[in-house]
């Protein structure tokens, strides 16, 4: 199993950013795709999460409304659409599956909210 997160990056508080995540090594469109953050010194936070076929989706309170999750099966990639960033949502982002209860995550990617 591999996962590679993409499209971190520093932005104005306000701005927006899209991160990808690129799956290999299992059978993407049977499982259901997670994002995740961490801060220094925080435990990891589910951010939202998307089911194996994409119709069905969850977020974290703090992000309703301002992040949008989706996956392209045929791409084997997840998406995290970030608009209306505040500084609170810098952290690094990691994406995560969880196939036979072993959870796999990615390298993560840095999302810095700053002026």
């Amino acid at each position: 199993v591999q996962l590679v997160e993409s499209g971190g990056g520093l932005v104005q508080p306000g701005g927006s950013l899209k991160l990808s995540c690129a799956a290999s090594g299992f059978t993407f469109s049977s499982y259901g795709m997670s994002w995740y953050r961490q801060t220094p010194g925080t435990e990891r936070e589910l951010v939202a999460a998307i089911s194996s076929t994409g119709g069905g989706t969850k977020y974290t309170d703090s992000v309703k409304g301002r992040f949008t999750i989706s996956r392209d099966n045929a791409k084997n990639t997840v998406y995290l659409q970030m608009n209306s960033l505040k500084p609170e949502d810098t952290a690094v982002f990691y994406c995560n599956v969880r196939i036979r209860m072993v959870n796999y995550w990615g390298q993560g990617t840095q999302v810095t909210v700053s002026s």
